[in-house]
């Protein structure tokens, strides 16, 4: 199973972005979407589940949840926007991986066999950060985590 990770798109979902998406088995948004129309477009491509962010105040993304809990290809997957809200402890609750945003910072992190994926931000450029998102790769119950650049930093 391909899945896409994309976070922080604040209203921009760029052209990049959808072409890089293209092929994935379901998206996942981990906040600051900006505008519901991202969801819908990105819904064009593959089935998607995304939270809310601390930008999502208004409207339909303010209506979406701030955490969520899905399971794909058998691996629990818990979506919350910034980590260092991360109220539960993923290894005792089964939870293979915890995706985030909010940072802007694309990373992957293994600590005690969870793996903490964050895709950056692929919306509007902020910072000094590159304009990224992410895959998981969900095979024979191993995930292999990637994150590409859009754009370089």
């Amino acid at each position: 199973m391909r899945i896409g990770v994309i976070s922080d798109t604040h209203g921009l979902l760029r052209a990049e972005a959808l072409a890089a998406l293209r092929g994935s088995d379901h998206i996942l948004h981990a906040g600051d979407v900006g505008d519901a129309a991202i969801l819908d477009r990105l819904r064009d491509v593959a089935p998607v589940t995304a939270i809310r962010g601390n930008v999502d105040v208004a409207g339909a993304c303010a209506q979406l949840p701030e955490t969520e809990l899905i399971q794909l290809a058998g691996r629990g997957i818990y979506m919350l926007h910034d980590r260092q809200a991360l109220d539960l402890d993923p290894v005792a609750t089964g939870i293979a991986v915890v995706v985030s945003g909010h940072s802007h910072h694309p990373a992957i992190q293994w600590h005690k066999g969870v793996l903490y994926f964050n895709p950056g931000s692929a919306g509007p450029r902020r910072f000094s950060t590159p304009v990224s998102l992410g895959f998981l790769t969900i095979a024979d119950a191993a995930i292999d985590p990637r994150l590409i650049h859009l754009l370089p930093s």
